[in-house]
């Protein structure tokens, strides 16, 4: 199936009632379906297109909006266990029964939880520039905090935060992907709001905390887990996650070079050419 990078730009937004309130989604492309889980402060608009189209040449991508943020209605949630509800609810209204899963940084959290607690939904998970739950020995770059938390962001911030500043081809992906997202001119989505900033920390706290073990469910599960990072991320380091696959029986780490948080928009034909293979080649029954 071809997708066009147009057909992702316009994607129309869509709207789908659930028991806590309205959720905004896009879709893209035809297939088996993935749903993507957002970043801090990310809404449908952020998302690399190109990243996205590349995506919709193998199934239907789905990225929506947390409840609360951009156009969707209700209460934003401040507790993992609570956007897995949110997302289990997402995926009932639209009569998905099981999707792949992806989540990038804050979106990769709820995508772990998700995966724990409701692990029959979820055929393959991936998770793209974020940490494991709980206790992890190296903290975010003192940069990230600085740069994440400004009113808005210049190329130079995006630079900071998702691509890897000290490699020039790096800082050129940057400014085309910053390109790419500003081609959609019509049905904007609603900007996160700076007084919104504080449910997702506590939301990430709540994760770190990880009072309901879902490091311990994922380390366990039977889902096929791929987990792309870039070798400099400032905000989850790639080193938090070398325990685990040590442990786990289903889980592929690969560490893209000289790049950094968001590997994805860096490399949107490899990184989605990787997905893909994944998902076609692991499943639940061969974990």
């Amino acid at each position: 199936m071809s997708i066009s990078l147009e057909s992702a730009i316009n994607a129309a937004n869509q709207l789908v009632e659930t028991p806590t309130g309205t959720v905004a989604y896009r879709k893209i492309g035809k297939g088996s379906p993935i749903i993507l889980c957002n970043r801090f402060r990310g809404t449908l608009d952020n998302w690399d297109p190109k990243f996205l189209a590349e995506l919709a040449q193998h199934f239907e991508v789905i990225p929506y909006d947390y409840q609360g943020i951009g156009l969707s209605t209700g209460a934003q949630k401040t507790t993992m266990e609570g956007m897995a509800e949110e997302l289990k609810s997402f995926m009932d209204s639209l009569e998905i029964q099981n999707a792949a899963v992806l989540g990038w940084s804050y979106g990769a959290c709820v995508a772990q939880a998700f995966a724990a607690f409701y692990p029959s939904m979820v055929d393959h998970l991936i998770i793209v520039g974020s940490n494991p739950a709980g206790k992890n020995d190296t903290a975010p770059e003192q940069i990230f905090f600085d740069t994440a938390l400004k009113p808005s962001y210049t190329v130079a911030d995006e630079t900071i935060l998702f691509f890897e500043p000290a490699w020039p081809k790096s800082v050129i992906a940057a400014q085309q992907s910053h390109d790419r997202i500003q081609l959609r001119k019509e049905n904007l989505d609603v900007p996160v709001r700076e007084e919104q900033f504080d449910n997702y920390k506590k939301g990430i706290q709540n994760f770190a905390e990880d009072k309901l073990d879902i490091r311990g469910k994922l380390n366990s599960t039977d889902i096929p887990i791929l987990v792309l990072m870039g070798d400099h991320d400032p905000s989850f380091a790639v080193e938090n996650w070398f325990p685990l696959v040590k442990e786990s029986d289903t889980m592929q780490l690969l560490i893209i070079a000289r790049s950094g948080h968001g590997p994805q928009h860096e490399h949107p034909i490899m990184t989605s050419g990787y997905i893909s293979t994944f998902i076609s080649n692991t499943s639940k029954t061969e974990a």
